[in-house]
């Protein structure tokens, strides 16, 4: 979006808009004290259209919630506000990505549900809400590590085979890098955390992929020779090695781990992986979610190595609103549809004037006959300037609250 069009967004006659709370100039300084944030605190008088200054990327990913990349995540902190002002005894994410919902609400000492229809999805919760027993598991990241790259490159490639590689791997991976990834998949059934394990060996297979260093998102196609990297202004070649990623990863993810276990409290977690429309869900008082965007993001399709790599069940087809449906009049019916039902299955667990928070980039206004089909009542709505995102989110947009509270 253009200065000028940012400008425009302010003038009287978009007042519309402007009864909904937003300030895309960053009038004001934007809340940083979040445990200022209480029961009586009045939403509206929140600015939270925060510049890099104000919650730079270090606190947006602190601890956990940078244990493996994912396209679509809300920033930790909005969930951490809401999670302050209604105090909820359970909340609920029908929708939860990589457990953002969920890892904010343990560190309060909140019971949390997080349910989505992606396999990989629900991995990476499960790892990040985890309880550890702390040494145990840094005596097994750091065993796997040595065993699966201690056995000699010539040997592991002369023993592929059984190693159960397929046409993808073999065409996205160099050869050493996947007999490295492949090593350490076979050894992981010896361990007792797994799943940890499993984060590990797919954040080091995205980064070891033949792609380019500027499109680790979305690559349309393997990378094999030299080529001009827009990221690093030079000629870069792709990678041949995946073994470095082994070692960095297992070691940040020792570390934040620990550091998450530090403020971690005992509350009772559930993750469940269903499909939002029909999952069957226990009781709650909160929902915090964002759910996907019509035409966005191939959610599945983004860790597409990490299926491959771990033979994970493939339900791309149920995924709603992907990218690859568009973002067509039709498919924004389809996805209307489709939203309706996850949430009308969601309120059925909610409990008695319990509310529901949403936040999306509601830029084609989809969310009033959602809301009304579904049955709330909207009891607030924020509006905020988003200004950095990266990969397919790379300029600057708005993104809608919605808080609406079950009818009676």
């Amino acid at each position: 979006m253009s200065q000028r069009d940012l400008n425009s967004a302010t003038k009287p006659d978009r007042g519309n808009e402007l009864k909904h709370n937003y300030s895309p100039e960053h009038a004001g300084d934007s809340l940083t004290d979040f445990e200022s944030i209480k029961p009586s605190t009045k939403l509206e008088s929140l600015n939270l259209n925060w510049r890099e200054k104000d919650l730079p990327e270090r606190a947006r990913t602190k601890h956990v919630h940078r244990l493996h990349p994912y396209l679509g995540k809300f920033v930790p902190q909005l969930v951490e506000i809401f999670l302050r002002k209604f105090e909820p005894i359970t909340v609920c994410d029908p929708f939860c990505g990589s457990g953002t919902t969920l890892v904010e609400a343990a560190a309060l000492g909140i019971n949390a549900i997080g349910c989505d229809i992606s396999e990989f999805n629900t991995l990476m919760a499960r790892v990040k809400t985890g309880r550890y027993d702390l040494e145990l598991l840094e005596r097994e990241v750091n065993d796997i590590l040595v065993r699966a790259l201690s056995v000699s490159q010539l040997r592991l490639m002369e023993d592929a085979a059984p190693y159960n590689s397929n046409d993808y791997l073999e065409a996205w991976f160099a050869p050493t890098a996947l007999t490295s990834l492949l090593s350490y998949r076979a050894l992981i059934e010896d361990y007792t955390y797994q799943d940890v394990l499993k984060l590990i060996l797919s954040r080091a297979a995205r980064s070891a992929r033949r792609t380019t260093h500027f499109d680790l998102d979305f690559p349309k196609c393997p990378q094999t020779e030299p080529y001009y990297c827009y990221k690093h202004s030079r000629i870069c070649t792709p990678t041949e090695d995946s073994a470095k990623f082994l070692r960095r990863y297992s070691t940040d993810t020792v570390k934040r781990i620990s550091e998450y276990a530090a403020i971690r409290r005992d509350v009772a977690l559930l993750t469940i992986t269903d499909d939002a429309r029909r999952a069957q869900l226990p009781k709650f008082d909160l929902v915090i979610t964002s759910p996907p965007y019509v035409g966005l993001i191939d959610y599945h399709e983004q860790h597409r190595y990490a299926y491959e790599l771990l033979g994970l069940p493939w339900k791309a087809a149920n995924e709603i609103g992907p990218a690859l449906k568009g973002s067509s009049l039709r498919a924004k019916t389809e996805y209307v549809e489709n939203m309706i039902e996850s949430f009308q299955n969601v309120k059925k667990s909610l409990t008695r004037g319990g509310r529901m928070v949403v936040i999306v980039n509601d830029k084609s206004g989809l969310y009033d006959e959602i809301q009304e089909r579904v049955g709330m009542s909207l009891e607030t709505r924020l509006e905020r300037h988003v200004n950095r995102r990266t990969g397919r989110r790379a300029g600057a947009f708005f993104e809608s609250i919605f808080v609406w509270v079950a009818e009676e």
